[in-house]
C-alpha cells in the first residue's frame, strides 16, 4: 500500500517524459509562478543519458486542476519531500527553479537539509532575486485581493510570459489569472531568516538572469552556501529562458557542471 500511494504521489506531482532510470543525476525543475509542467518538463530532450530531467507540478492546475492550491509554502514543501524523498536518498540530485521556483526550489532544499541532512548536488536558480527577508519585501506587500486582473495581465505582458492563445482564450486567462494569485500568496508565506543560522548548504549555486532583467544582489546568495556561487546573463528580458538559443545554453551549463561535480 505504500509503495501505491508513493507512486501515485509521484504520478501525480512529478512530470517527466523522458524516463532515464540509469541517469547517474536527476534534475528537478520547478516552475514559475502561473507555470506548469510542460516547458520545464521537455528540457529532457536536450540532456544527455546520464541527466533525468523532472517537473514539478503543484495542485490547482493541469491533471491537479481540481484539487485545491497550496495554502503557504510549508505544504508546498512537504508535499515535495514526501513524495520524493526516496528518489532524493537514492540518487544525486540537482535543482532548477525559475523565479517563483527558484524560492520553491530553495525552500525544499533547505528542509531536506535541516531534516535529513540532504541536500542538492547543485541549486540552479534563475529569474529571482537572493531570499533575503529584505528582498522579498515588496513581493510581501503587495495586497493580491486589492491588485485589479488587468494590471497583473498588464505586468505579464510587459516580462513577455504569457502565450497569445492564453490571451485569447477567457477560459485560459481566468485559470493563469487565478493560478499566479495562489502561487503569490505561497511566496508570501517564504521566510529565510539568515540571523542566528550558520550557512546552511555546501553545493554550489549558479544563478541565472536575463539581461535586460532590473538588476538585484545578487551576490547575496552567498549567504546560503559555503561552495562556489557563479552568475550568468543571458539575452533578453525575465522570461530569457523561453528562448530556444538561451535553452541551449542553459542546458550546456548545467550538463557541464553536473558533470563536474564528481558524480
Amino acid at each position: 500500500v505504500l509503495f501505491s500511494w508513493g507512486f501515485l504521489g509521484m504520478e501525480k506531482m512529478v512530470a517527466c517524459p523522458y524516463k532515464r532510470p540509469d541517469a547517474s543525476c536527476r534534475l528537478i525543475c520547478f516552475p514559475w509562478a502561473g507555470g506548469g509542467t510542460p516547458h520545464l518538463a521537455y528540457w529532457g530532450r536536450l540532456f544527455s543519458s546520464s541527466i533525468e530531467v523532472s517537473c514539478i507540478r503543484l495542485p490547482g492546475r493541469e491533471s491537479r486542476r481540481n484539487e485545491p492550491f497550496a495554502k503557504d509554502m510549508a505544504a508546498v514543501v512537504n508535499e515535495v519531500t514526501s513524495v520524493l524523498l526516496k528518489e532524493f536518498q537514492e540518487k544525486p540530485f540537482a535543482f532548477f527553479g525559475h523565479s517563483f521556483g527558484s524560492y520553491v526550489s530553495v525552500a525544499v532544499a533547505l528542509h531536506l537539509k535541516e531534516k535529513y541532512g540532504l541536500e542538492p548536488i547543485h541549486l540552479f536558480v534563475s529569474g529571482a532575486h537572493d531570499p533575503d527577508p529584505e528582498a522579498l519585501l515588496p513581493i510581501k506587500s503587495i495586497d493580491i485581493r486589492d491588485t485589479t486582473d488587468e494590471e497583473i495581465l498588464t505586468y505579464l505582458q510587459l516580462l513577455g510570459g504569457v502565450p497569445a492563445e492564453i490571451l485569447n482564450s477567457e477560459v485560459a486567462k481566468k485559470q493563469l489569472l487565478l493560478t499566479l494569485k495562489e502561487d503569490c500568496r505561497v511566496l508570501q508565506t517564504f521566510s529565510f531568516e539568515k540571523e542566528g543560522r550558520s550557512i546552511p548548504f555546501s553545493c554550489d549555486i549558479t544563478c541565472f538572469n536575463g539581461c535586460e532583467e532590473k538588476s538585484c544582489d545578487l551576490e547575496a546568495w552567498h549567504n546560503l552556501t559555503s561552495g562556489d556561487v557563479s552568475f550568468y546573463k543571458l539575452p533578453g528580458g525575465h522570461f530569457y529562458l523561453l528562448e530556444p538559443s538561451n535553452e541551449i545554453l542553459l542546458t550546456k551549463h548545467i550538463t557541464r557542471y553536473i558533470e563536474n561535480s564528481g558524480l
